[in-house]
């Protein structure tokens, strides 16, 4: 004899606020943790930190601005200028991102619910994206309000300063695509951090002397390209060609033509991210 009971289940009829909603939500969730919100104070402290050391340059600029009426930091050039500070940001942070669901293995959950690949994927990317576009754009808009307070002589340098701010979020996208695709093929966050910072490293070290060297045999044509194969030259490189400002590499070193470069940025955002869309696809599939 069978019986039935009323175990208490009843339909959600509730709103239902769709996949739009959930993707925002993963973007507010994964920027919380990037920044350690939520979570222990000692979370807190590299993502904070290295913030702080991002806005004394700008500090010390608008003091400088007040007591000697001098431009000492160019808008154009300060990401190139603090581009250690940023590579160390990304590294630390990045794992923090994607390998806590790779290692619990908790990425089925969240494709159960109506939130495709690409969407996973765009959420996490933004997150990094736009704490990375923070921490340029806050000291660089710190610096023109400043420059505006001091009234410095002649008109206030408004057109580099939107062209920084635009490429702040150039450069964010492109080193957040790349970060998150070193960091998600290992679900280790020592691992994460040590893949990012080597490949930073390697690249920094490399340039100047496949540059040095190139030039030096007399194949300058061929040495500028060098510079390209790190983000925040690559970056530079096309913000020079977009708003005419100098070149920030060693020695204002000329760069290669403008639309190779963004196109050449172009492809690398589009890889980063397919390569990071394939991985977490893989990863689904377990």
């Amino acid at each position: 004899m069978s019986e039935i009971y009323d175990i208490g289940y009843r339909h959600y009829d509730g709103p239902r606020l769709g996949r739009a909603y959930v993707t925002r939500a993963l973007t507010v969730h994964s920027l919380r943790g990037i920044f350690g919100l939520g979570r222990t104070a000692r979370s807190k402290i590299m993502p904070f930190s290295l913030f702080v050391i991002m806005l004394l340059p700008a500090v010390v600029a608008i003091a400088t601005m007040a007591l000697a009426q001098q431009r000492i930091l160019p808008y154009s050039g300060f990401a190139v200028l603090m581009q250690a500070v940023v590579a160390v940001f990304l590294a630390s942070q990045a794992p923090t991102v994607v390998a806590p669901d790779l290692r619990h293995r908790v990425l089925p959950l969240y494709l159960s619910r109506p939130v495709s690949i690409a969407e996973y994927v765009g959420a996490k990317v933004a997150a990094m994206t736009l704490a990375l576009f923070l921490l340029v754009a806050v000291p660089l808009t710190l610096v023109y309000v400043g420059e505006l307070v001091v009234d410095m002589p002649g008109p206030p340098a408004t057109g580099e300063f939107l062209g920084a701010v635009v490429m702040a979020l150039v450069l964010a996208l492109l080193l957040s695509a790349f970060g998150l695709a070193l960091a998600s093929f290992t679900p280790r966050r020592g691992l994460g951090v040590a893949s990012v910072i080597v490949v930073y490293l390697l690249s920094t070290a490399s340039v100047p002397m496949i540059y040095g060297t190139l030039a030096s045999s007399g194949y300058r044509s061929a040495a500028a390209w060098a510079w390209l194969a790190n983000p925040f030259w690559l970056v530079d490189s096309v913000q020079s060609w977009l708003f005419h400002t100098p070149p920030h590499s060693i020695e204002s070193a000329a760069y290669p033509s403008g639309p190779a470069s963004a196109a050449i940025l172009v492809v690398l955002v589009a890889l980063a991210l397919a390569a990071l869309a394939l991985r977490y696809r893989k990863a689904a599939s377990r």
